[in-house]
């Protein structure tokens, strides 16, 4: 692996322009670097970052990795982290013209990593920089502890999937406007307490800026200063306001780390650290997950639009067409990210361009009236921009995928069926419906089970949980070694509380069942109410 030479760096600053000026936003300083397929092999176990720790499924993963590529050899084109600076890997066989056009679908990516708001958290951070000095981390305390640091790994990442992704994210986006003193005093305080008039509160307001002009901490302290001595029980509200509002939501994986007695003991609490830091990882990847649809349609369409416009590609237009074709011709069977991802994009500039976002146009019932809309508004792109800073995969395909969309694509849900007759599998056209096709692209999304912890029953010799039933049961075949796992990091029993669908033989009807999964010295018991 090393970095791309001069030559190909220039190409990428000459697509850096080129993209800034179409209306991209990322920052300047960008890392590309050149690898082998056999580099992409051993990278992808620790999701394309080099400085993750190590562990022993990774092995096991670049082993089943290259024996893969032995049967089905592959040129991937690229793959890009969010990181700061950005850092990109391309195969060491892209021709110059090909680069152009990866380099926009990169430039594309970085784009939406940088200012879709659920990225939010990885804004500020340097992941990679944070990953070696976990690396390191977890490097030493092997050295004290032998295996049982791998133990804890694997066992926090079993877990890792019932972090509380959005509530972390909204401590992190929107904090309780009582956090800042300010925001509490003219909001709050002013309006509720006092009932002070708009214009009275605008000239604190402007008195508060102009002490916080020069130095905003000196500025803030003599402001509330004078404002404790007008109103002694401001400093008493505030601190009230903050303990009402303080976010009281944790998830399954923080509230073992904090409040486990096993990991709270002088001799384990070692494992806290490593807990910490699958928690952090699974934070920090968790928007990539939620966005993959909306993320590769938008590299997609830009990368098509900039690579069209761009004078260097001249004479390479027919090879462009057919790997631009390859990567987002829409599948049959399956789903294709890019290829979905790229018409809802492009659907929606055409809404905008057309006036269609709008009461007016959604108050049209007629089909004839519909196709023949168009108030030439022109504002396309500033509705995908707005999807790109606003949107994920679901509200993407919640917001834009209406029988419209699907008959213009010709999309239909594809049933599979077999045929004891011939002994072939059968794929049949089984709808055309919107509702249909939408359901289907949403039963695709990552959506990890809803589990929290009974605080009340919760004690030092049991952990209670409970999983909101959302119409998908529990993988079976992973409670056990799941549970197993949560014991051992409570130390003590663990009581799952869940629902699962039953199956009437008789007349085929379903229903559902509470059950209750108990691991106790180290045996899981299962009993149905």
């Amino acid at each position: 692996m090393k970095l791309v030479n001069q030559h190909t760096k220039n190409i990428m600053e000459g697509c850096k322009e080129r993209a800034q000026d179409a209306g991209l936003k990322f920052d300047q300083e960008s890392l590309e670097y050149i690898v082998t397929n056999s580099d992409l092999i051993e990278l992808q176990p620790k999701i394309m970052i080099p400085t993750m720790y190590d562990f022993w499924v990774n092995d096991i993963e670049i082993i089943q990795g290259k024996e893969k590529y032995k049967v089905f050899p592959h040129n991937p084109y690229e793959t890009v982290i969010n990181s700061r600076p950005a850092i990109s890997f391309y195969n060491d066989n892209n021709p110059d013209w090909l680069n152009v056009m990866i380099f926009y679908h990169v430039l594309a990516h970085i784009d939406f990593f940088q200012n879709n708001h659920l990225f939010s958290n990885t804004w500020n951070e340097d992941f990679v920089g944070k990953a070696l000095a976990d690396k390191r981390q977890i490097a030493f305390l092997r050295t004290k502890h032998g295996r049982w640091v791998d133990y804890v790994i694997e066992f926090s990442r079993s877990i890792d999937n019932l972090v509380g992704f959005f509530s972390a994210l909204n401590e992190k986006e929107a904090p309780p406007i009582g956090a800042d003193m300010a925001g509490y005093y003219f909001n709050i305080f002013c309006q509720e307490k006092l009932k002070l008039n708009e214009h009275i509160v605008f000239k604190q307001i402007e008195q508060y800026n102009k002490l916080i002009s020069n130095n905003p901490q000196v500025g803030k302290v003599l402001f509330f200063n004078n404002i404790m001595k007008k109103h002694p029980e401001f400093e008493f509200e505030f601190k009230k306001h903050i303990d009402t509002n303080k976010s009281n939501k944790t998830d399954v994986i923080q509230f073992i780390r904090d409040h486990s007695p096993f990991l709270n003991k002088d001799e384990n609490k070692w494992m806290k650290t490593i807990v910490n830091i699958i928690r952090e990882s699974s934070v920090y990847f968790s928007p990539q997950i939620r966005t993959k649809i909306i993320n590769e349609g938008w590299a997609s369409f830009w990368h098509d639009r900039l690579f069209r416009m761009d004078d260097r590609i001249s004479g390479n237009e027919v090879q462009y067409a057919k790997i631009n074709a390859s990567v987002t011709s829409i599948n049959r069977a399956g789903l294709n990210p890019y290829a979905i991802g790229l018409r809802l994009i492009q659907e929606v500039e055409e809404l905008g361009d057309r006036g269609m976002l709008s009461h007016e146009f959604e108050r049209i019932t007629s089909i004839d009236e519909r196709s023949k809309y168009n108030t030439q508004n022109s504002k396309g792109l500033d509705a995908i921009f707005h999807l790109r800073k606003h949107f994920s995969d679901f509200t993407l395909i919640n917001s834009f995928v209406n029988q419209d969309f699907v008959s213009k694509h010709d999309l239909m849900v594809i049933g599979k069926r077999q045929n004891e007759e011939r002994n072939t599998t059968e794929y049949y056209v089984k709808s055309k419906k919107a509702e249909d096709y939408k359901n289907m692209l949403l039963d695709s999304l990552y959506h990890p089970p809803s589990i929290s912890v009974d605080e009340v029953k919760t004690n030092d010799k049991c952990l209670y949980l409970i999983h909101q039933f959302e119409g998908k049961q529990l993988l079976k075949s992973h409670i056990k070694s799941t549970m197993m796992g949560i014991g051992f990091l409570w130390g003590g029993n663990v009581e799952l509380i869940t629902q699962e669908i039953k199956l009437n033989k008789s007349d085929g009807t379903k229903w559902n069942k509470k059950v209750i999964y108990t691991y106790k010295n180290k045996k899981l018991t299962k009993e149905e109410l």
